[in-house]
């Protein structure tokens, strides 16, 4: 068995484009991740590492890699930490980690491991559980996708799974803090209002997360930096993680077509939802360096900034 050594975690807000960006690491030779196999039948880990390495062969893949493909695949999280992992009404940290927990995550994620593929590779949207997974693996190196909150707080309010028209009570964020209940109040409980905020909940739990962390274990990439230069972006990234390079990895990354959409909020908002958003958010989409007065432009990435 493979001891679980530096694994790779990614996290950011919901519909922050981790998920193409996953999905192409997960690419790299030397990466082991989560298939629908961690999903349908997480009580038998090692399945999932046949599933992994069998996608390895160009055909196999072909054939069978629309049904297991990499993602969060929470039910298997949720089984070994007794269902407190994929929807907790706040932040999951350090201390919410029990002695059992612990041996059980790890347990579960070491039988996928192979001397080959030998560094595990996780994505977490949502809240960053960076305080949780940290006491876990306590030499995670940790990815953070960020994209512009306008563009998040529109995506939220047009796919079918958002529960923001529950409010606060029925949704899976949490309820807000008296402030943001007050900020939600100020614009008539708009549901446009409510995925900004969402956004910026989570972007500040972020913020509080990584503070946890020594900053050389944290990166920051821009999804809109990694649509105009994934191969650079990339590059990066595998000096951030520690992973060798790869032509192979080469080959998929100039092979993939990425399809930015960040600048899409602007047609699928009305102008009034546009300005609410920019006036809601100004303060953190300035901090992330987005212009929120004109078109966002992004900036460069920082380790620990």
């Amino acid at each position: 068995m493979t001891d679980i050594l530096k694994p790779i975690i990614i996290v950011g807000s919901g519909r922050c484009g981790s998920t193409v960006f996953h999905r192409l690491l997960a690419t790299h030779p030397q990466t082991m991740w989560l298939s629908g196999s961690g999903y349908l039948f997480p009580t038998r880990p090692g399945w999932n590492r046949w599933v992994v390495t069998a996608m390895g062969n160009p055909v196999l893949r072909g054939l069978f890699g629309r049904w297991f493909r990499p993602n969060e695949h929470y039910r298997f999280w949720d089984h070994y930490t007794y269902g407190c992992f994929s929807q907790p009404c706040r932040d999951l940290v350090r201390s919410d980690v029990t002695a059992r927990v612990k041996k059980r995550v790890r347990a579960a994620f070491e039988p996928m491991l192979t001397p080959r593929r030998n560094r595990l590779l996780a994505k977490i949207t949502g809240w960053p559980r960076i305080g949780f997974v940290d006491e876990i693996f306590e030499d995670a190196k940790f990815i953070h996708i960020v994209r512009d909150g306008r563009a998040v707080a529109s995506s939220l309010l047009h796919i079918h799974f958002w529960r923001g028209s529950y409010g606060p009570q029925g949704w899976r964020a949490g309820l807000l803090s008296p402030e943001d209940q007050a900020v939600w109040e100020s614009y008539a409980r708009s549901f446009t209002a409510l995925a900004g905020l969402e956004w910026r909940i989570q972007m500040r739990a972020m913020e509080a997360a990584r503070r946890q962390l020594e900053p050389n274990r944290f990166l920051e990439v821009k999804y809109e930096t990694f649509c105009q230069q994934p191969m650079a972006t990339c590059r990066r990234v595998l000096e951030f993680a520690e992973l060798p390079e790869s032509a192979d990895f080469d080959r998929r990354v100039e092979s993939t077509t990425i399809k930015a959409t960040s600048d899409r909020w602007r047609s699928d908002l009305t102008p009034s939802q546009q300005i609410l958003l920019e006036d809601l958010l100004r303060e953190d989409l300035l901090r992330y360096g987005y212009d929120a007065s004109d078109r966002a432009e992004p900036i460069g990435e920082t380790v620990g900034r």
